[in-house]
């Protein structure tokens, strides 16, 4: 007997599934309804009825709020619909610049694409934008309110994903806008740089700051040795836009591409997460042994994470690991084995995060000759600036990264995904090295896309509890939870849902390419000849070198409370 349920789409039957609104179902038809407010990780707003379809009774309804029903009838393409989606696509453009050749958003906003596809010839009301409203306080992104549309996308993500609560509705009718408390800066909000409400935002509303043309001024200068680094996450996220495999290991080939732009020398942050995973697992060692009431260790490799627990959460400040991100720590080995060069030493870092641009700026990261890191440019900037030079990425010869610096290990590489820093940390703390123990290690509940994980790994004669938490919301919930009694050992926290991989620099992806993304630096690591951190013949080289007497100086930090600096 068939049990399955239909729903009649455009006269076709389709099958109903476990799909909570007709809009899944219609896209499972293969059918391509316009939406401006609707992601399936947020709660449904249905403010923008772009996704509006027509019912057998001649109603309307919204697709992405109305559940399916057995024997519902519906059409998605009617004259009526379309002069519906039209008018409203006329009416947001009336209230909306047009700069868009100019915009930063050119050929990714969902305005533009939605006003060519509806073929939007002209607008009939008078453009009534004001004067340019513009936020540009924050080191990670520019606000332009000018450009807003009310989809409310970006307060979604930072009310209920991040919790962070940093923008809001504000006004009624004809005067709402979005908003920090006060109409403040966003710079001197509760705002902690994650900018996963750029990589929401459909229009130009909200953008990643832009630093390239800093970056090609520096590499203009003839007299200006400059290198580069480049985070683990940002080879698996090229792909769609550069003609290659979504989530494909793109390292050689951006390694290739740098030195065409002028790049002096060109390095892996994984290096640099080598040498956090030994100072984090000694430092965590060192802790365990002091007694739970040092306990648990959180992880300070985020540098939005750091900001929230800073800003939001005072009392797990003393916990923060003293490390500094791979980054930092990458940084200041460069810039110290330049130290004496007579040219001058540039550094920029290419980072899948918004919220990397604040944290280079920090005054805790300058050295006597400046900041360890000049600039930071995330892997949309780095896009724009290869396709500016006019280089065919899927044309280039793949590349290995510069001496003295070239060496890393697989355990670094996976850093960029959620679970990874705390599987690399594992590696390196727990007695068995064998193959077998790997796998252990990464199908014991730290792999995977979950908001939180909670895993429990033997070490000597007592029993280590782990969690990954990765989103800022589920930061706030496991703390709520070890306040109220829950203990746990070690605490890896990334702001971004699914780590540095879903960062809010990386071209923005639902959540397939998330696991693509994923897969390729797991990908990467089992390709790699050394697995950890420690078998890494360059730190070694490092601590008996350049680190020797100044570990602390240059690899550690320590963080404090906002209300207590």
């Amino acid at each position: 007997m068939d049990t399955k349920k239909y729903m009649m789409i455009d006269g076709l039957p389709v099958e109903i599934e476990d799909e909570k609104n007709i809009l899944e179902v219609i896209r499972k038809a293969g059918i391509k309804l316009p939406t401006f407010c609707y992601y399936s990780e947020l709660s449904i707003y249905g403010a923008c009825r772009m996704c509006m379809v027509e019912n057998k009774w001649g109603g309307l309804d919204a697709a992405c709020s109305t559940p399916p029903k057995e024997g519902m009838e519906i059409w998605t393409n009617t004259g009526r619909l379309r002069k519906y989606r039209k008018m409203i696509l006329e009416l947001l453009l009336a209230d909306h610049c047009r700069d868009c050749t100019t915009c930063n958003n050119n050929g990714k906003c969902k305005l533009q694409d939605l006003a060519m596809r509806f073929n939007i010839e002209g607008v009939r009301f008078p453009n009534g934008a004001e004067t340019p409203r513009r936020d540009e306080s924050s080191l990670c992104i520019t606000r332009d309110h000018n450009k807003c549309i009310l989809c409310g996308d970006c307060v979604r993500m930072c009310n209920e994903i991040q919790q962070v609560g940093a923008i809001d509705f504000a006004g009624r009718g004809s005067k709402m806008t979005i908003s920090t408390v006060f109409d403040i800066p966003i710079s001197e909000s509760v705002c902690v740089g994650c900018g996963q409400c750029a990589a929401v935002c459909p229009t130009g509303a909200i953008v990643i700051k832009n630093d390239s043309a800093r970056v090609w001024k520096a590499l203009d200068e003839k007299e200006t040795r400059v290198s580069v680094q480049i985070a683990p996450a940002v080879r698996v996220a090229l792909g769609k836009e550069l003609g290659i495999g979504d989530g494909e290991n793109a390292m050689g080939l951006i390694v290739a591409a740098l030195r065409r732009m002028g790049f002096n020398e060109v390095f892996d942050t994984s290096t640099g997460a080598d040498l956090t995973v030994l100072e984090e697992s000694a430092e965590f060692l060192a802790r365990l042994g002091k007694g739970e009431h040092e306990m648990p260790l959180f992880t300070s490799c985020c540098p939005a994470w750091v900001s929230y627990a800073e800003k939001n959460e005072p009392e797990v400040v003393k916990n923060l690991s003293t490390c500094r991100s791979p980054m930092q720590m990458f940084a200041a080995v460069i810039k110290e084995h330049h130290k004496h060069s007579p040219r001058k030493h540039v550094h920029v870092a290419v980072m899948p995060c918004t919220a990397k641009k604040a944290e280079a700026a920090r005054e805790e990261f300058r050295g006597e000759l400046g900041p360890d890191v000049d600039y930071v440019i995330t892997t949309q900037e780095l896009i724009q600036m290869i396709k500016e030079s006019g280089i065919v990425f899927s044309e280039l010869e793949p590349e290995a990264v510069d001496m003295p610096f070239g060496t890393m290990s697989g355990a670094g590489v996976i850093f960029g995904v959620t679970g990874g820093v705390t599987e690399a940390v594992l590696r390196r703390v727990i007695s068995d090295k064998s193959a077998a123990a790997l796998r252990t290690i990464a199908f014991k509940g730290v792999r995977g896309g979950e908001g939180i994980k909670v895993a429990t790994v033997k070490y000597g004669d007592r029993e280590l509890k782990i969690a990954v938490v990765s989103g800022l919301g589920n930061a706030h919930e496991l703390i709520k939870r070890i306040k109220e009694g829950e203990h746990y050992d070690f605490v890896e926290v990334m702001a971004c849902p699914g780590g540095c991989v879903c960062g809010a620099g990386q071209p923005f992806i639902l959540h397939e390419g998330k696991v693509s993304r994923g897969k390729g630096l797991y990908s990467a690591d089992k390709m790699s000849s050394i697995k950890r951190s420690e078998e890494n013949p360059l730190m070694l080289s490092l601590y008996s070198g350049l680190l020797k007497g100044r570990v602390h100086e240059l690899l550690h930090v320590h963080y404090h409370a906002k209300e207590e600096a």
